[in-house]
């Protein structure tokens, strides 16, 4: 009996899928550096009144950049997340011994800026490269707009340690407010959202400039986000497209090869 050709169309569909997934741009899941975020945010206000909170506010904020950079796939991106980093944790720790030192706390602020700018903006490509809509893209969503603020945060503590009437507190003594630890990270969380309860008021030229970007950067991050989370969701996706063909390719293949039996 001779063999059947299948038609061109046909031979075409059935043929092994040429479309490759795109491979992940992380490879610890970002689930674990979401946590890490979270966990940092949470403690932090309990921790700062305690004799060892300093010590405790290191370990936490260095295993939030650990995890930032095991997160990070590619290696380029691992090596520039490394290069970045490593000044940022070493910085970190020498603050921790010796806290008077200023050039120390300006390097290792700015240092920590920079790698957390790298991180966001990876990210960012995650999330609009993505083919669809899943739990790693919420996730880098959530831990962007996350880290996002804690990046303001050490801004606020850097433009405070330089000039210390960069900001008012109009609440309680006036004496020893200082833009450090959980202040620095609320104050920035409160523009962020754009809420601005006033019990914080950014007083110089520099700090008002910072908390108006921070504010516009919110407003067009969740808006853009969620813009092409919507697309994502709605759109098909290649994955579902390849599903579909997939499935009408066996029928077509089942049903032309009963009819070609029963000529038989």
């Amino acid at each position: 009996m001779p063999r059947t050709k299948l038609p061109k169309h046909l031979e075409t569909q059935a043929s092994p899928r040429k479309a490759q997934f795109r491979p992940k741009q992380f490879r610890f899941s970002l689930s674990y550096f979401l946590g890490a975020l979270i966990l940092n945010i949470l403690i932090s206000p309990f921790v700062d009144p305690l004799s060892g909170g300093d010590l405790i506010e290191t370990m936490l904020t260095t295993l939030v950049l650990l995890v930032a950079v095991l997160s990070i796939a590619g290696r380029w991106r691992a090596l520039v997340g490394i290069v970045l980093v490593a000044p940022a944790v070493v910085g970190q720790w020498l603050n921790h011994w010796w806290p008077d030192e200023m050039l120390v706390y300006v390097v290792t602020r700015a240092a920590g800026l920079l790698f957390i700018g790298f991180v966001v903006v990876e990210l960012l490509r995650f999330i609009v490269s993505a083919p669809r809509v899943d739990a790693e893209v919420l996730c880098a969503a959530v831990a962007g707009f996350l880290l996002s603020g804690l990046a303001w945060s050490l801004a606020y503590d850097l433009l405070d340690r330089l000039d210390p009437n960069s900001f008012v507190f109009t609440l309680g003594s006036k004496s020893g407010h200082s833009m450090n630890g959980f202040t620095s990270l609320y104050f920035s969380f409160i523009t962020l959202s754009t809420v601005g309860y006033g019990d914080i008021v950014p007083a110089a030229e520099v700090a008002r400039m910072l908390a108006m970007v921070e504010a516009m950067f919110g407003m067009f991050y969740m808006a853009l986000l969620i813009s092409r989370l919507v697309s994502l969701y709605s759109s098909k996706t290649p994955p579902e497209i390849v599903s579909h063909e997939g499935i009408a390719n066996t029928k077509g293949v089942e049903s032309e090869k009963s009819q070609t039996g029963d000529q038989a």
